[in-house]
């Protein structure tokens, strides 16, 4: 079986947590690597990245692309995945072209870059529908949807039973204003993994549609000569 270093790309909402989850429970071998998740755990144990990104988030600011890069490879350094047999799949980094070069410059010497980039390519509409109906739980940054994925007791997290919350920026015009920076930031990102031949799209409506394609390319990938 081949290494699978796989990114998924996809507009806040889109579902890449969803489609990560189902990922990991198909594949056992294949473990992720949230930047998010890095990020809410360094601010937890108030480390000296989290207290620098804490800085900028706290002023509305995005994050140094230098930050970032070290905050996930540093990660799958620990975790000894900058090898060539490594599989591991990218949550939310990069986000950007700048981020993606660097990252490739850093994984390439290990014979680690990333093999397989998938974008979800999800109606705009039922995005902002979906982030109307969202709640968090904020420790572990599980996800749930009411229409989709609904908690089994309402308001509350299915492993912790500790509430729920509605993020103050999931309205329908706060995201209006991601989804627009999101495709300005996408674009240079994909031409970047078209060019390397990696890139491939799947599209839908609802993650039960997407998976399939999503399953299928990661076979592809898993097994060809």
């Amino acid at each position: 079986m081949n290494p699978l270093r796989l990114l998924l790309l996809g507009a806040p909402g889109s579902g890449k947590g969803t489609q990560t989850s189902k990922l990991l429970n198909q594949f056992k071998h294949i473990k992720s690597v949230s930047s998010g998740d890095l990020l809410r755990r360094r601010i937890q144990q108030k480390t000296e990245l989290g207290r620098i990104a804490s800085e900028y988030i706290s002023q509305g600011k995005l994050l140094p692309d230098s930050l970032m890069n070290d905050l996930v490879v540093g990660e799958l350094s620990v975790r000894g995945w900058l090898s060539a047999d490594s599989s591991f799949l990218l949550d939310g980094f990069p986000r950007t072209l700048e981020q993606a070069r660097s990252l490739r410059v850093q994984l390439t010497p290990h014979n680690a870059s990333l093999n397989l980039v998938v974008e979800l390519d999800v109606p705009t509409d039922v995005i902002l529908e979906r982030i109307e109906n969202r709640y968090v739980h904020v420790p572990s940054g599980r996800v749930y949807n009411l229409t989709y994925n609904p908690p089994k007791v309402p308001g509350k997290d299915d492993v912790t039973g500790e509430p729920l919350i509605k993020r103050p920026d999931d309205t329908s015009e706060v995201f209006g204003k991601r989804l627009k920076n999101y495709a300005e930031t996408v674009e240079p990102l994909k031409q970047f993994y078209s060019e390397l031949g990696i890139l491939k799209t799947v599209s839908g409506p609802t993650s039960d549609i997407i998976f399939p394609q999503l399953l299928k390319l990661v076979v592809q990938k898993l097994h060809q000569p």
